[in-house]
């Protein structure tokens, strides 16, 4: 599977995904300046999941029912970024395969792994 980072994700993360042999697309090394919408729709042409620490897709996907290929949306607020990357980086390795179109939350304390594609 393949994964578009938002710009919302910190670059480190991105370079231990592609460390881990994840084939991986990071927005703000082609198109940081382009709108969320925009990005979802970059990442359901590619047929890419969407990785975003950005609250605004989980508002596209459930309030305007957007489509989507896969969002993961983590919140790892008061983590120092070597923390954040450790994490996120188990996380993937454990649980990758069950975020192709599902709309998942990650925190510190919970993985919510949810089938919702939109109205």
């Amino acid at each position: 599977m393949k994964i578009l980072a938002d710009k919302s994700v910190d670059f480190p993360g991105v370079a231990a995904l592609r460390l881990l042999g994840y084939n991986i697309v990071y927005i703000a090394e082609s198109d940081s300046g382009i709108s969320d919408d925009l990005v979802l729709e970059k990442a359901n042409k590619d047929a890419r999941i969407l990785l975003t620490a950005d609250k605004d897709f989980g508002e596209l996907v459930y309030r305007l029912g957007k489509i989507h290929s896969g969002v993961i949306l983590y919140r790892l607020k008061g983590w120092n970024i070597e923390q954040k990357v450790g994490f996120i980086s188990k996380v993937f390795v454990d649980h990758f395969q069950e975020f192709s179109d599902k709309f998942s939350v990650i925190t510190k304390n919970h993985i919510s792994i949810r089938n919702y594609q939109g109205i």
